[in-house]
């Protein structure tokens, strides 16, 4: 399938999901994550806030449990540079004030710039993935952007309420691949232990 249909017909299903199924998907994303990838402390770990309104993954328990669990490990948020069409990065604290954007996305307000080269692993939203580690967002290309400024060990972990479908009939040179992505079900690749 090619990405502008995935695009559409993923939307479509993500509208239809209740509330609480996103909730309960949310969980079961988070439980996945910390369960396969460990942390260490110094490590810099890339998380996206969602846009409730879109049904996208609900990413505030990994950040809570980063909080409690692992307040050695510093989290950063993107924020979008809507001129530039690029990203910025911005470290999340306790204290952050958050303000909607004109998409809904909720980004801190006059918080410290973490610049791409620092993150260790990034967390990716995802409309849809395959199972070559193509993915489709919401098309704009900045994650493609901001991946390709990051170092090449960073480790891009998509998060995804849906399962990998077959093959995206048409990434690009410009798209960067996932290595590995989170579904409410499991990891892909399976084989992660």
């Amino acid at each position: 399938m090619r990405k502008a249909e995935l695009r559409k017909t993923m939307l479509q299903r993500r509208r239809a999901l209740s509330v609480d199924e996103v909730a309960v998907r949310s969980l079961r994303i988070a439980d996945l994550f910390f369960r396969h990838f460990p942390l260490q402390a110094g490590q810099t770990v890339h998380v996206f806030l969602p846009i409730v309104k879109n049904n996208e993954v609900n990413t505030w328990p990994i950040i809570e449990r980063l909080r409690l669990e692992h307040p050695e490990v510093r989290v950063v948020v993107p924020v979008t540079d809507a001129a530039q069409n690029v990203l910025t990065h911005h470290h999340l604290t306790e204290e952050s004030v958050l303000v909607e954007n004109a998409w809904g996305i909720p980004e801190p307000k006059d918080a410290q710039i973490v610049h791409a080269h620092e993150v260790d692993l990034v967390l990716i939203p995802l409309l849809a993935f395959d199972r070559y580690g193509h993915r489709v967002g919401y098309g704009k290309g900045f994650y493609d952007r901001f991946l390709a400024d990051c170092r090449p060990d960073v480790v891009k972990v998509g998060l995804s309420l849906e399962p990998p479908v077959e093959q995206i009939a048409d990434p690009n040179e410009f798209d960067v691949p996932l290595d590995f992505a989170i579904t409410p079900v499991g990891v892909w690749p399976e084989a992660i232990p």
